[in-house]
């Protein structure tokens, strides 16, 4: 009986009216592509993208130069150079991220006592050249300028589950 049903199938084309049946269904439900340039999808609050250096709202710098991040990345992409200041605290001269190296595995961000080093929303930042993927301090913040709306938005939605 298994041969004669297969026989059948096969000679009235079944599978391929089964398929067309399929696809006729799913041509006259709304699209979900998202026409990327143009739109972008959701992205979840603790998405982690190109790091950034935040700043206090009275534009000093957040990072205590406490090397906690340089100290826990398991890929050594960070390197800091600290001295003190003269009020006695320590802040970088040297904040630098290799980003060639870098994993994004979070744990700078999970490290830093003080929200400075953070994973922004900024996942469109490829370069053509190695050079342009090492960081400084001043690019760090620059991004940290940029996106410091979305990152405290982000960081915002995410606190409950800190």
């Amino acid at each position: 009986m298994s041969f004669l049903t297969k026989y059948i199938k096969s000679f009235t084309l079944f599978e391929l009216m089964k398929g067309m049946a399929l696809t006729l269904r799913y041509f006259f439900k709304p699209k979900v592509t998202i026409n990327y340039p143009n739109q972008k999808g959701p992205l979840s609050p603790r998405f982690r993208g190109e790091h950034a250096l935040r700043r206090y709202p009275n534009g000093e710098e957040r990072c205590i130069a406490c090397k906690l991040c340089e100290a826990v990345c398991p890929a050594q992409a960070i390197t800091i150079e600290a001295e003190p200041k003269p009020d006695g605290s320590r802040r970088t001269t040297r904040y630098d991220i290799d980003m060639t190296k870098c994993i994004y595995c979070g744990l700078c961000q999970e490290a830093c006592p003080v929200d400075a080093i953070v994973e922004g929303p900024n996942f469109e930042y490829a370069t053509e050249t190695r050079e342009e993927l090492l960081y400084d301090k001043e690019k760090l913040l620059r991004n940290g300028d940029i996106w410091e709306n979305q990152i405290s938005e982000n960081i915002r939605r995410d606190s409950k589950f800190r």
